[in-house]
């Protein structure tokens, strides 16, 4: 005796699969973004004059707290003392374990340099020098060596130039912000962060309205699986 069993099995559209790995890799890849921090300087170099007080603007961005982490600020030009048999280092700001560091600081910036410290959470590692000499001119490199990111330092360039009678004022990109007001707008969503949410909402909308469109679209295949009943003797 022949019997028919009749199975139904639905499997998803092709299409289904397809969009849902799509907007899996794109989110994996925005999430990679937002994580990846950076050290950002000014593009513009930074003009001051003897005797002022200057401020060299550096910063983390998306804005982050970096007061757990080591900070330091150097003359990348600079050349390690020849007396010196261990070659040491020496910085013109040095910040760790939440403190500065005078130990191992150039004699020249020693009670003429600060960071600041409320900036500190926002990501804002700007180095204030006081009393700016001739000598302070060149570059400055302000380095974050255990970062989250790839770029990990950024170079400030320092124009010390000598006031005049027909000095005039430089032009706006070139004077340098107080970043005690710029952590005063870090408080919120930066415009990456909020880009990145905006993103992923319109992905989830379009998993929505794919499920909804393509689910019924499904292949429905039934079987017809024949059994055969052998009487038994």
């Amino acid at each position: 005796m022949d019997v028919e069993k009749l199975g139904c099995s639905v499997s998803p559209s092709p299409i289904i699969l397809h969009f849902t790995l799509v907007v899996l890799l794109l989110l994996v890849g925005f999430t990679a973004v937002e994580g990846d921090s950076r050290v950002v300087g000014p593009l513009q170099p930074i003009v001051a004059a003897p005797g002022d007080d200057v401020i060299l603007p550096c910063h983390v961005e998306p804005p982050e707290t970096v007061a757990g982490l080591t900070v330091e600020w150097s003359r990348p030009d600079r050349q390690p003392d020849p007396r010196d048999r261990l070659s040491r280092v020496e910085y013109v700001h040095l910040y760790r374990d939440t403190r500065e560091v005078p130990d191992m600081k150039i004699s020249s910036y020693v009670g003429r340099t600060e960071l600041f410290t409320e900036g500190l959470r926002h990501g804002n590692i700007s180095l204030k020098i006081m009393n700016v000499t001739l000598a302070d001119k060149g570059r400055f490199r302000c380095f974050i060596p255990k970062l989250n990111g790839q770029i990990q330092s950024s170079v400030v360039q320092l124009v010390v130039e000598r006031k005049s009678a027909t000095t005039e004022t430089p032009p706006r990109s070139h004077q340098t912000p107080d970043p005690r007001k710029e952590a005063d707008g870090k408080g919120g969503l930066s415009s990456q962060h909020i880009w990145v949410v905006v993103v992923c909402v319109v992905l989830i909308i379009l998993v929505v309205f794919g499920v909804i469109v393509y689910l019924p679209q499904g292949v429905t295949k039934c079987q017809k699986h024949k059994l055969i009943l052998v009487p038994t003797v």
